[in-house]
């Protein structure tokens, strides 16, 4: 799945990433991996903005507005707060 602000306030300092992985365990759209000892984004597009990996970060390396675009719509929508696209930017 594609997000339409495709994780656009996302993101890692890898200077500050100690390798633990925590990020890479915790996203449920397989946004990191970890190569070479430090986590790395696999796939920018797929992040929801949910704020797992950074909640889940001990080093503070990963940066993330948790609650904005189509993510927080969803969410929204599903408490009965307003249609999925009321407050996104997808249109």
């Amino acid at each position: 799945m594609r997000y339409v602000l495709s994780g656009h306030t996302l993101a890692l300092d890898s200077g500050l990433c100690n390798g633990c992985g925590r990020c890479e365990e915790v996203c449920p759209h397989a946004v990191f991996a970890i190569h070479e000892r430090k986590a790395v984004l696999a796939d920018r597009d797929a992040c929801m903005e949910c704020g797992a990996c950074r909640m889940n970060c001990p080093v503070g390396a990963i940066a993330v507005s948790s609650g904005v675009g189509c993510v927080a719509a969803v969410v929204n929508s599903l408490r009965g707060q307003g249609t999925s696209c009321d407050s996104c930017s997808c249109g």
